[in-house]
């Protein structure tokens, strides 16, 4: 029977293999932390925390890194869990007590949190949110415990890591033989190479990432056949939500529309005639988003400081935007003072040389440099200095 047993049992079941792949999860999740807890800072920033509107491609380089990142680690990921899959279901030794349970304890919470953080980005990604739970703040919270739960793993681990990563990574090992037949030291199991399967991880998880890569990086789009926006979309920019769902395509269209703008305890109202008779400006900026698609765009419309100018002093705090729409939790923003007074902030009116379609936030739009999408509020209702 022992040798029944090593004949399906392969030698990539080893140390080797799943401390490898377990530095790769763990620059990975490292990774995915700090992209993540920078695009929670920019969407709930607190006080101390500031974002640079320049350079303009910089939030759509860390969010797409992150959801690519995201999706790369699901190859790892098998392949650590394959490597050490028989050990899951041996018992803990009385000898070595307490480590051995802080050790299981510490794998169990490191594949449940790794598992729903990658499940939950996913579905993210494709704005399918069949829970109840506000996806945002959730993913921020877990990524706490993920990467707390990598910290104590790695503590736990730490010996026997270091021990397998400083052989060649074909080495006998004791714990697969262990693994294959307790009984007998000298049995090695037979089956694929630990190297083949490493070699193939690397490849899955370069695969992996360029299948949803393009939806960031425009010369990668043909071959991102998993990309759910790359590049399609009205004026060739994708969207999230249109006008039909924000509830806002009579609001927008109709010929009453009023911009109200109140800066420096001075109120005015523009028409969309009366912010096209104003100065025109150009920027050329990407939008980008949580689910980390981005487009670049070439946006014409009012300067921001311009438009405050035009009703009262600005004073230099930060500046609200309301929308029309009233059913979504995006329905307004706040821009810092150092987006406020960029040149390249823009009340839009026209993408790529054309009026603004409606599922674009006709009749204007915030556009800003380096922000998330969801603070790039469309059909503007509303802009106010804040105290």
């Amino acid at each position: 029977m022992p040798g029944a047993l090593s004949q399906r049992l392969s030698p990539a079941r080893s140390t080797a293999v799943a401390a490898r792949a377990g530095i790769a999860l763990g620059a990975g999740i490292t990774i995915l932390f700090v992209t993540g807890l920078i695009s929670h800072l920019i969407q709930h920033p607190p006080d101390w925390f500031r974002w640079p509107a320049h350079p303009v491609w910089l939030y759509r380089v860390t969010q797409g890194t992150h959801v690519t990142v995201g999706v790369m680690m699901i190859p790892l990921l098998l392949v650590k869990l394959w490597s050490v899959y028989p050990r899951f279901f041996r018992k803990p030794s009385l000898r070595r007590g307490l480590p051995e349970v802080v050790e299981r304890l510490s794998v169990a919470v490191l594949i449940g949190v790794v598992l729903f953080q990658i499940v939950t980005g996913l579905f993210n990604t494709a704005q399918y949110y069949p829970w109840k739970f506000f996806f945002t703040t959730t993913h921020h919270a877990t990524a706490y415990v993920a990467l707390g739960a990598v910290v104590v793993h790695l503590a736990v681990k730490l010996p026997i890591v270091r021990q397998a990563l400083s052989k060649p990574v074909d080495a006998p090992d004791s714990v697969a033989r262990a693994a294959a037949d307790p009984d007998d030291e000298h049995t090695e199991p037979q089956g694929v190479s630990r190297r083949a399967v490493l070699i193939a991880a690397g490849l899955g998880a370069v695969v992996a990432g360029m299948a949803v890569a393009g939806q960031s990086i425009p010369f990668l789009r043909w071959v991102s056949l998993l990309a759910p926006r790359s590049g399609q979309g009205p004026q060739s920019v994708p969207i999230n939500r249109t006008a039909a769902a924000a509830a806002v395509t009579e609001s927008a269209r109709s010929p009453q529309y009023t911009l109200t703008v109140k800066v420096g305890g001075r109120e005015r109202g523009f028409s969309r005639a009366d912010l096209e008779a104003l100065p025109q400006r150009d920027s050329a900026l990407p939008i980008a988003c949580v689910e980390g698609w981005s487009a670049q765009g070439h946006w014409s419309g009012v300067r921001l400081r311009d438009l405050l100018a035009q009703v009262g002093e600005y004073r230099g705090g930060d500046v609200r935007f309301v929308s029309l729409e009233t059913t979504g939790i995006y329905g307004s923003s706040v821009l810092p003072r150092n987006f406020v007074v960029d040149a390249a902030t823009l009340i839009a009116l026209r993408l790529n040389g054309e009026d603004l379609a409606l599922d674009h936030g006709y009749p204007c739009r915030l556009i800003a440099p380096d922000r998330p999408g969801v603070l790039q509020t469309k059909w503007l209702e509303s802009i106010e200095e804040l105290p």
